[in-house]
């Protein structure tokens, strides 16, 4: 069986940074970094606020050009949106479309992949279940709790089958409740659908619970600080986070951040 640290490297970062052009001229933002993530394995991204992980994200994701060094997914340089990959962002209410059912949000992204009818409507019936929102294809986003709404954008995600999911803050505009909730899905799509995920977060809680290994980002311009790796076992909520090893890499990842803070 093929395990995490023996699997390929899905994900590689080779020296990015990246500048900002400004009237009083370039801004670096990031700096050299180098983190590599590995085919279905869960890393997360911290480091202090305004550090650039959004910025980050936007140049893997192919948002945003990057000033130097490179990103790649299988070997090949990402030069603009790839379509190995699909994101997730925090503010499910601007990524939803309100004025289309559940279902027509999941199909959307299917339109241009040109599948089978049969495959398609596999896809999402797949998606929706894994979410747990089956029965709810003809209910619109305003119809849902926040949560449920966060659930449709995951589905939507996954019915396009990425290699790599990226989520930005994907679960910060929820209850605590329905994080944790949340949390534990994002593990199971990983096993379900092999995907490779890659979460920007805030909260060094999560990067911790759901995590493989934690890429910690310091300095300014932003370079790697750390990798941390993440050996806790199957995760749950109550016994995880009750583990003495729990407490000592959360408090381990918050003393780097908050030097570099």
């Amino acid at each position: 069986m093929t395990t995490i640290e023996s699997a390929p490297v899905r994900l590689r970062v080779d020296g990015l940074a990246k500048s900002y052009q400004t009237r009083n001229g370039l801004v670096p933002v990031i700096a050299d970094l180098t983190f590599d993530v590995r085919a279905g394995e869960v890393c997360c991204i911290v480091g202090p606020s305004g550090i650039g992980k959004t910025t980050l994200l936007k140049c893997l994701t192919g948002l945003q050009g990057i000033t130097a060094g490179s990103a790649a997914i299988d070997g090949v340089p990402i030069d603009g949106p790839p379509q190995e990959m699909a994101l997730v962002f925090q503010e499910y209410t601007r990524s939803l479309m309100p004025w289309l059912t559940v279902e027509k949000n999941v199909r959307l992204p299917l339109k241009h992949l040109r599948l089978p009818a049969a495959e398609r409507e596999e896809r999402i019936g797949a998606a929706l279940a894994a979410v747990g929102l089956s029965g709810a294809e003809a209910k619109f986003p305003w119809q849902l709790s926040g949560g449920m709404q966060q659930r449709v954008a995951i589905a939507r995600a996954i019915a396009y089958r990425p290699e790599v999911l990226v989520m930005d803050e994907p679960f910060a505009s929820v209850d605590a409740q329905t994080r944790f909730e949340l949390e534990d899905l994002c593990l199971r799509i990983r096993e379900q659908f092999g995907m490779t995920i890659v979460i920007v977060t805030h909260d060094i809680d999560e990067a911790v619970y759901l995590s493989d290994r934690v890429v910690v980002l310091g300095e300014r311009p932003a370079k790697v600080t750390e990798i941390i790796d993440i050996d806790l076992g199957p995760r749950d909520q109550l016994t995880t986070r009750a583990l003495p090893a729990f407490a000592e890499l959360r408090t381990r990842i918050f003393e780097l951040i908050r030097r570099a803070g």
